[in-house]
């Protein structure tokens, strides 16, 4: 299943965690934060109840070669059924580089990172400040996890389902992100609890901290959401968790992942088990005319975006909130080479349902230069956008998309 979340094509393409949002490390100009490195495991130790099974070894590299180490693992034709699926989604302008921006990214903000294919922590050499010790704590954590529960066989098992893959990542970055404002906790002699301001206070500073970034700045929502996600949301879902289970969440996460990232804004349904039930995406005839580029499925985080963006966030979120489950196809003629867009989402109710219908018609008024509206009713919109026919249909709960049809 190919997929098109952001924040899992990070994952996929670049095989790396990295500590996002923090100051760039001074290691090379401060070894003596290496010495400190046994106290941090320790600690961490302490906190999770899991030992560190070998040590970690880390080397120091630049942003030049930081930069090199990201565009080796991702070819630029390996992403376009990624773009051109956000592109007609609306998720991203059309003349948009993902590639070009994700590397970017990455290379603007990570102050380090763990490689879990090679095992290996990697500082960056530049900068230096107050937050050093912070970035290196979150990257240990990530070799912690990874010793006991293998990260890239959990990231390659979440590859099934693009919003299941996010969830994952959450999960990952989110329990980093808690352990390294419990440690801080646990220096200033606070409690090893952390309570529900401190991760306000906590999401609010890589909110702004963020924002601080050019390249980020400059990004379109839904890559600003995507990338912020796993560790903001991510936190407050491992918080919710350690107050529920406490140490026992440690694990749990990782030997009973989070299906979707609605499990991870609202815990409760993790706990519960409310796993997403996705649609199939609508059929488009004749069917032999197309080849598939890419499917997936679609969750509470992407439809919170795409709705915010082009209605307003109160509205978003809140209809996002009903969603049972989504699913995508993206197909492309094989004469023409012109892309369609098949998707489906199954909503709470059909009162939901049509609520969803009513923004989804201000997502493509503004979406699209052109929309034109040929044939309408309470349950059925048909017309004409910038990608070509659209048809859109309630089926009970269901909401069915066909998009780019000629």
């Amino acid at each position: 299943m190919n997929g098109r979340v952001f924040t899992r094509l990070l994952a996929r393409s670049f095989f790396l965690a990295a500590a996002l949002f923090f100051a760039p490390l001074k290691a090379a100009e401060d070894p003596a934060l290496f010495q400190e490195i046994g106290e941090m495991q320790a600690s961490l130790t302490s906190i999770t109840g899991l030992r560190f099974k070998h040590p970690v070894p880390y080397s120091v590299i630049n942003k030049e070669q930081l930069r090199r180490y990201l565009e080796d693992r991702v070819k630029p034709h390996e992403l376009r059924a990624e773009e051109l699926t956000l592109k007609m989604l609306g998720m991203l302008p059309q003349d948009f580089d993902l590639r070009q921006t994700a590397v970017d990214l990455v290379t603007e903000q990570a102050a380090a990172f763990y490689d879990y294919n090679k095992k290996k922590l990697f500082l960056l050499s530049a900068g230096g400040g107050s937050d050093d010790r912070i970035a290196l704590v979150h990257e240990l954590a990530h070799a912690l996890a990874d010793q006991h529960f293998h990260l890239a066989k959990y990231i390659h098992e979440g590859l099934r389902s693009d919003d299941g893959s996010t969830a994952r990542l959450a999960v990952m970055e989110g329990q980093a992100s808690w352990l390294m404002t419990a440690y801080l906790a646990r220096l200033t002699g606070g409690p090893l609890a952390v309570p529900d301001t401190v991760i306000e206070r906590m999401t609010r500073s890589i909110e702004e901290s963020a924002a601080q970034y050019p390249v980020f700045a400059k990004a379109p929502p839904y890559i600003r959401a995507s990338l912020i996600f796993p560790y903001t949301a991510g936190m407050a879902f491992q918080n919710a968790l350690y107050g529920k289970i406490g140490q026992q969440s440690f694990t749990d996460v990782f030997t009973h992942p989070p299906a979707s990232t609605q499990q991870i804004i609202h815990p409760a349904r993790y706990l519960a088990h409310a796993d997403p039930k996705n649609p199939s995406p609508p059929r488009i005839s004749p069917s032999h005319d197309f080849r598939k580029l890419a499917q997936g499925s679609l969750g509470e985080l992407d439809y919170r975006v795409l709705l915010s963006q082009y209605t307003s966030q109160e509205d978003g979120n809140r209809v996002a909130a009903h969603l049972v489950g989504s699913s995508y196809l993206l197909l492309e003629h094989k004469q023409a080479k012109y892309p369609v867009l098949a998707f489906a989402s199954t909503w709470d109710s059909e009162d939901t349902a049509r609520q969803y219908l009513d923004l989804y018609r201000r997502v493509m008024k503004g979406k699209w230069k052109t929309y034109d509206v040929r044939s309408e009713s309470p349950t059925r919109l048909e017309g004409l956008g910038d990608s070509g026919r659209f048809e859109l249909w309630i089926d009970g709960t269901t909401v069915n998309h066909l998009e780019g049809l000629h």
